[in-house]
């Protein structure tokens, strides 16, 4: 199968142009939860491709504004490269979207749930058992704990995901990075010390950029309710077993709208298969 038969194509694909700022990228950023922005400049001769500008990027230059400092090079593929070999490089390379180009001219962007689209239409190999390529080593956190302590947890754990449990250490529910962007309150323009303190409305509140697992909100402060993280998981979860296929894998995480599907034995919680362990999958 070949990368064009899987990929976004570019009359879809979201980009900032050259010149422009940060603020640009930001808007794509956290409103559409993208975690990198494909960078083009128009020209006489058409629209070409220059880079990818990451959360990454901005949190590493914060006092960068202008596009053209910012943007950098990253792993590129062809329409007709083989989707598989170009799965192995996002694994790799830990790229999520990896730009489709013909020369300087962008054709379309692969992201990892375009691969796994391709997985769960049985489209590329899906009958190795998630049991084999699963995360054995699971973030979980509390019913109660409030939730700018599990944004702190999903930050050290450096992975995009908590699960949740219950009194009875059973399985309670999930919260994931992007359900933290989506409560988190953004406040421009305020002074701050960069220490973490409750205001007055019991929410944190840091001077800086904050960063979320691997992706990030650059922003002068950001809040973050204190609430129990009860109150923002999903409480309604589907799982999947040990002898389960990537193929049902991928075709549940489709379905659902998630990166991420709990891996149980019965009743207990033995592991997680994300969705990049899908595409790690083709090569067991």
């Amino acid at each position: 199968m070949k990368v064009a038969d899987a990929m976004t194509r570019g009359e879809e694909v979201v980009t900032v142009s050259l010149p422009g700022t940060r603020d640009d990228v930001l808007e794509y950023l956290q409103e559409r939860g993208f975690s990198s922005v494909p960078v083009v400049k128009e020209t006489d001769e058409g629209t070409k491709y220059r880079g990818l500008i990451s959360r990454e990027d901005l949190i590493e230059h914060p006092d960068e504004d202008q596009l053209a400092v910012l943007v950098r090079e990253v792993p590129t593929a062809s329409a007709d490269d083989d989707l598989e070999a170009v799965a192995a490089t996002m694994v790799s390379e830990g790229a999520r979207r990896i730009p489709v180009v013909d020369g300087d001219a962008i054709e379309g962007i692969l992201t990892v749930t375009d691969v796994v689209r391709a997985i769960a239409r049985g489209d590329i190999d899906g009958e190795t058992e998630v049991g084999d390529v699963a995360a054995r080593d699971v973030n979980t956190t509390y019913v109660d704990v409030p939730l700018h302590i599990v944004e702190r947890e999903i930050f050290y754990a450096n992975v995009p995901y908590a699960v949740v449990l219950d009194d009875e250490a059973s399985l309670a529910g999930i919260v994931t990075e992007v359900d933290i962007i989506e409560v988190a309150r953004v406040v421009e323009g305020e002074a701050g010390t960069g220490d973490s303190v409750a205001n007055q409305d019991d929410e944190w509140m840091w001077e800086g950029i904050k960063a979320v697992g691997n992706r990030y909100i650059p922003t002068r402060n950001v809040e973050i309710p204190a609430e129990p993280v009860s109150k923002f998981m999903t409480d309604d979860l589907v799982s999947v077993a040990t002898r389960a296929t990537a193929k049902d894998a991928a075709q549940t995480m489709i379905r659902e709208d998630i990166e991420q599907i709990p891996l149980v034995s019965g009743d207990e919680l033995i592991g997680v298969v994300r969705d990049i362990n899908l595409l790690e999958a083709l090569y067991e």
